[in-house]
């Protein structure tokens, strides 16, 4: 294999040690992207966390490997993302053939003022490396246990107690909150008797990772019923380490074990490649769905990433969207661990990823719905469209070949603020931050972690809470933020979405407004 996986060390846990162990913030169950991202996040804020895994070794095989505009900037603010970017390959562009004729080109990012590309391609397993050493900048901070798995838990009114297997033996520690990042088959989940709800498409796909030599550009390709794939659905994406990513529809009747033989991928795989030599590095077979739970939050415990939600993987929704979690709970629980805010603010968490967790489904299921259409109406549609994209341009943003994550903005809540409406709709309150070049950095990098009040144009109001940032607004960051305005006041969350802006706001206006922020 291409890569060097790495056992980590288990370490025997303090209590099996005879050492008495006192009830923990937060304990992690998971260390994937999800669990060691959320690690980094609350030790970026001071909070201490245990993160339980009961394997010792980085994801094998690529897994989620595009990673979105929006996961970058929520990366870099964590320390990883210009590491990624270096590794990476970066992307732009994606190109939907149907059969052998081009019938769809998109640009995901045809402006600049950007510090992040569109997407980087990047296999999982070095974005848990990168996390892993990143969270070994937090000696006291994060404790790592490796081959300690969670075999049961018990839930309290103000905490939750997690009973733990080691090859040394079994322990119980208690938090006061567990976050479950334990992926898709989430333990956690079952031990509590919760269950998804959504649909399980009748669709398989085979996944292959090759290795090879090959000058293909760093776009995106997917075909419809290709002529190396008759009659279904193909896609390839270029990796670091001359690894290529194909994914081969299958159809519903086939058998995922007789299907990831060799002897049945090589010759699939030769006539995607046209005879270019290959080894396969990696071979997986996974079914459609879209599914979440019907809460994220349950007392103290909280499901973040695939635990709490599935989509298809076609847009790329499952790795980001669970990274966007993170982003949305890690300031919110450190928050309420040190008694900035009450309870609610965990609520916050649940109906805004839940939101999030919708709007990627709703997406990801049109798209699957257009890859592997019932027969009837959604087919005569879907080839009716693919008929007409390479003719027709009003045709062509029908296809579905997946619509790529974009970062998600919440609908007006009871924990956002006022809005100007006379000033741009792209930076509302409930959106993220967009990024603009402010002097030699960049905005987000100069927003940091807290509340922020960013004054363009004139000095915000000094409040206790939040940091005052005044800019001068030029260029892409007057175009974004201000319009046609001469000025204004924004409120700038921790996770750099917008709370609420003004135009000319007293600072009783801004801390009325970061209150509510906080659901307090």
């Amino acid at each position: 294999m291409p890569y060097d996986y790495q056992e980590f060390p288990y370490v025997t846990p303090p209590p099996l040690r005879g050492m008495t162990e006192g009830r923990k913030p937060a304990v992690i169950v998971g260390a994937g992207p999800i669990g060691l991202a959320l690690a980094v996040d609350l030790a970026l804020r001071g909070v201490p966390s245990v993160v339980l895994d009961d394997n010792n070794v980085v994801s094998v095989g690529s897994r989620a490997i595009c990673w979105a505009k929006r996961s970058l900037e929520i990366l870099d603010r964590l320390g990883v993302a210009e590491r990624m970017v270096a590794k990476g390959v970066t992307w732009k562009i994606g190109r939907t053939r149907h059969r052998d004729e081009e019938v769809f080109r998109f640009d995901l990012l045809p402006e600049g003022g950007h510090k992040m590309p569109a997407f980087i391609n990047l296999q999982q397993y070095y974005v848990e490396q990168y996390l892993v050493e990143r969270c070994r900048d937090f000696p006291d901070l994060i404790d790592l246990r490796f081959r300690n798995r969670v075999t049961a838990v018990e839930r309290f009114d103000d905490h939750a107690v997690a009973t733990v297997e080691t090859p040394e033996g079994s322990y119980r520690i208690e938090a006061d909150w567990l976050l479950a990042c334990d992926g898709a088959g989430s333990p956690i989940r079952r031990m509590m008797g919760l269950d998804f709800a959504g649909e399980l498409f009748e669709e398989r796909f085979l996944i292959a990772d090759i290795v090879m030599k090959a000058d293909f550009p760093s776009e995106r390709w997917f075909w419809f019923e290709p002529t190396f794939h008759p009659g279904q659905s193909a896609l390839l994406h270029k990796q670091p380490d001359d690894i290529y990513r194909i994914d081969l529809q299958l159809g519903w009747d086939a058998d995922p074990e007789e299907e990831k033989k060799p002897e049945k991928v090589i010759p699939r795989i030769e006539k995607v490649v046209e005879g270019r030599p290959f080894t396969l590095d990696w071979v997986s077979v996974y079914t459609f769905q879209c599914r979440r739970l019907e809460r994220f939050a349950h007392g103290r415990v909280v499901f973040v990433g695939d635990s709490a939600h599935v989509v298809s993987p076609f847009g790329a929704r499952g790795g980001n969207g669970g990274l966007q979690d993170v982003d949305n709970i890690g300031w919110k629980l450190a928050a309420v661990l040190k008694g900035e805010a009450g309870a609610a603010l965990i609520e916050s968490y649940d109906a805004e990823r839940r939101h999030g967790a919708d709007e990627n489904i709703l997406n990801s299921t049109r798209a699957t719905k257009f890859m592997t259409p019932a027969p009837g109406i959604e087919r005569t549609f879907r080839d009716a469209v693919l008929a007409l994209a390479a003719h027709a341009p009003f045709a062509r943003g029908m296809v579905n070949s997946g619509r790529l994550s974009l970062p998600c903005a919440y609908p007006p809540s009871p924990f956002l603020g006022p809005d100007e409406s006379a000033l741009p709709a792209g930076t509302a309150p409930g959106r993220p931050c967009p990024d603009a070049p402010v002097g030699n950095g960049w905005l987000l990098a100069r927003l940091g972690g807290g509340f922020t009040l960013l004054g363009l144009d004139c000095d915000p109001p000094e409040i206790e809470g939040a940091a005052s940032l005044r800019l001068d607004a030029e260029g892409w960051l007057r175009r974004r933020y201000l319009g046609e305005a001469a000025s204004a006041v924004y409120l700038i969350r921790p996770d750099q979405h917008i709370a609420a802006r003004w135009l000319a706001p007293t600072a009783e206006d801004c801390a009325a407004a970061l209150a509510v922020a906080k659901g307090l």
